[in-house]
């Protein structure tokens, strides 16, 4: 089983249904884009986990792509609102930013993939994600947080993680979930720290740079289209040409457009400096 997050658009804008009196319905997947034939699964309703935020919990499939059309009613009485943009990568919850497939499409190699391409890709991905976790001082993947029996410190704003007695952990904290225990308190469930998936720079870059390390790997998955710049008589010899320059038209991303993401770090200020003794209360030695 894995868990999709879904945030429902409408009128070109994220929304969220359930106050107006709708909700998200359904989720169906299928194993081809024009999205036909007998769906490989249908799950819903969703569970709606925060602001504009909701969660199908889908069943195992074989992993590949699958393409979802998802329903929901944007208010009570409303027209119901189909989306038909999306598409999900299985399996899910697998600690990658991106996925075999999404890597597969930078490099043009049509789906579905063997084992032994999905394989390379995926090491392919992990090692552009140690990158980018090397860089920004934090690893990718959030940790699962659950604090029991919690007493709000409101009630009007139960998705602000500053509602909740959470003792500092990391500037990054999400509140995914929580459930009333009838005594005025509540299990709450958390993210905290830094979800790489849900960030489209980090998307992008590892995205990208895992292709391109892929297809620059002899015998790469996607080797065969290297960029050619020239071929010798009768084919002797071949040259490649190397990735755009930075800064031009189809250029890597550079590491450093993630530099808003690097962890913050925080410096104590130093203890202020005592009236030398007899003159103060107590003797102090500056470490």
């Amino acid at each position: 089983m894995g868990t999709y997050s879904y945030r429902p658009l409408y009128g070109g804008a994220f929304y969220d249904p359930e106050p107006a009196g709708g909700q998200v319905d359904r989720i169906t997947l299928y194993k081809t884009p024009d999205r036909s034939g007998v769906p490989a699964a249908t799950v819903g309703p969703a569970t709606r986990t925060g602001a504009g935020r909701y969660a199908f919990t889908l069943p195992d499939l074989a992993d590949g792509r699958y393409w979802a059309t998802i329903t929901f009613t944007p208010s009570q009485g409303a027209t119901t609102a189909i989306d038909r943009t999306l598409y999900l990568d299985f399996p899910l919850d697998s600690g990658l930013v991106t996925s075999p497939e999404s890597v597969a499409d930078e490099l043009g190699v049509p789906l579905p993939l063997t084992g032994e391409q999905r394989a390379a890709l995926e090491r392919a991905v992990r090692k552009a994600q140690a990158d980018v976790a090397g860089y920004l001082g934090r690893p990718l993947v959030p940790r699962y947080v659950v604090l029991r029996s919690a007493t709000p410190r409101w009630t009007d704003g139960l998705d602000d993680p500053e509602c909740w007695p959470l003792a500092p952990q990391d500037e990054i904290a999400e509140v995914i979930g929580y459930r009333p225990l009838g005594d005025g308190t509540y299990d709450v469930d958390f993210h905290i720290g830094l979800n790489g998936s849900a960030e489209e720079p980090i998307v992008r870059y590892v995205t990208a740079h895992a292709a391109e390390a892929e297809r620059q790997r002899p015998g790469g998955v996607g080797g065969e289209n290297r960029r050619v710049t020239s071929v010798s008589a009768e084919g002797q010899s071949v040259s490649y040409d190397a990735a755009p320059a930075a800064g031009q038209a189809g250029s890597l991303p550079s590491i450093d457009t993630l530099s808003g993401l690097r962890r913050l770090l925080y410096r104590p200020l130093g203890r202020p400096q005592r009236a030398p003794w007899p003159y103060s209360s107590a003797r102090y030695r500056s470490s």
